[in-house]
C-alpha cells in the first residue's frame, strides 16, 4: 500500500529561458566596432550603411560611430511596396558638410544699372 496519495501531473509549469531579444542600442546612441545594435528573429530591422548581419539576424556595427534609424520602402517579389525599417552608423568622418555659400562675383557689368526704358 501506497505511503502518500497519488499526486495529479501538471503539464503547463515549464518556461523555457529567456532570449533577451530587442534593441540594445537607441537612435543617437555611440556605437564602437562589433558592438550590438539589434537581437532579433528574422530580419525585421534591415542593415544599412556600416552594419553587418550574423547568422542569427543580428546586427552588429561595421565602423564606429552614431546609430541612426530610419525607414526605406522595398518592392517585394509579387510588387507590393512595404516599408522597412533600416539602421546604419554614420561614422563622424563623414558628417554631411553644410551647403556652400554662393558669393556673387564684383565685376565692373554688375555694378552698371540697367538701361531705363522710355
Amino acid at each position: 500500500m501506497a505511503h502518500r496519495k497519488a499526486g495529479g501531473s501538471a503539464k503547463n509549469l515549464r518556461d523555457s529561458n529567456p532570449k533577451y531579444l530587442g534593441t540594445k542600442l537607441a537612435d543617437g546612441q555611440k556605437a564602437q566596432i562589433g558592438s550590438i545594435i539589434v537581437r532579433q528573429r528574422g530580419t525585421k530591422i534591415m542593415a544599412g550603411e556600416n552594419v553587418g548581419v550574423g547568422k542569427d539576424h543580428t546586427l552588429f556595427a561595421l565602423k564606429a560611430g552614431t546609430v541612426t534609424f530610419g525607414t526605406k520602402r522595398k518592392k517585394g517579389f509579387n510588387g507590393k511596396t512595404t516599408v522597412k525599417k533600416i539602421v546604419s552608423v554614420v561614422t563622424e568622418g563623414v558628417k554631411k558638410a553644410p551647403k556652400a555659400k554662393k558669393i556673387k562675383e564684383t565685376t565692373s557689368e554688375t555694378k552698371k544699372p540697367a538701361p531705363k526704358k522710355k
